[in-house]
């Protein structure tokens, strides 16, 4: 009996909702994991995360019977559940509506994994704004301004 045999890398990328509810330095390593965890349950493989105060970048390798759709969906959902029930923010948590999704190949996935891991020193050089119109254009996504995030002014 013949079986099914994917290879799909997508980088997706999730802003946070509100700018004075930004996700701590101090919390963010147990976001990860958390998150993580929320990948493996819907039987996806992380390749990469970070999550930055004002958005998130995860490298996932996908099963096809999932669309990005639902595991971003689930991710936001379940995350910003576990956010607003630890209760270390001074206000109630969400993310964004929209996410950015885009496709890598095998042999682009160890430049994709560096990158994300050095969120910290790319950001220190390049606000997500200016990073997130950069990446619609070098994929040349049209967009609308008015549809894309609220930015967090820096």
């Amino acid at each position: 009996m013949a079986n099914t045999y994917t290879q799909i890398y997508i980088q997706i990328i999730f802003a946070v909702k509100d700018r004075s509810c930004m996700i701590p330095e101090s919390f963010r390593e147990e976001l990860q994991r958390y998150i993580s965890g929320i990948i493996a349950q819907d039987k996806c493989r992380l390749y990469s995360i970070y999550c930055n105060p004002d958005h998130v970048h995860l490298l996932v390798g996908m099963r096809p019977s999932l669309s990005v759709s639902d595991l971003t969906r689930d991710i936001k959902a379940v995350s910003s559940r576990f956010i607003n029930e630890k209760a270390i923010l001074p206000c109630h948590f969400s993310w964004q509506d929209g996410f950015g999704a885009f496709t890598y190949s095998q042999s682009q996935i160890e430049n994709v994994i560096g990158y994300i891991k050095n969120q910290p020193q790319h950001h220190q050089k390049q606000s997500f704004k200016d990073e997130y119109l950069a990446i619609l254009d070098r994929f040349s996504i049209k967009y609308e301004k008015e549809y894309l995030f609220d930015w967090v002014v820096e």
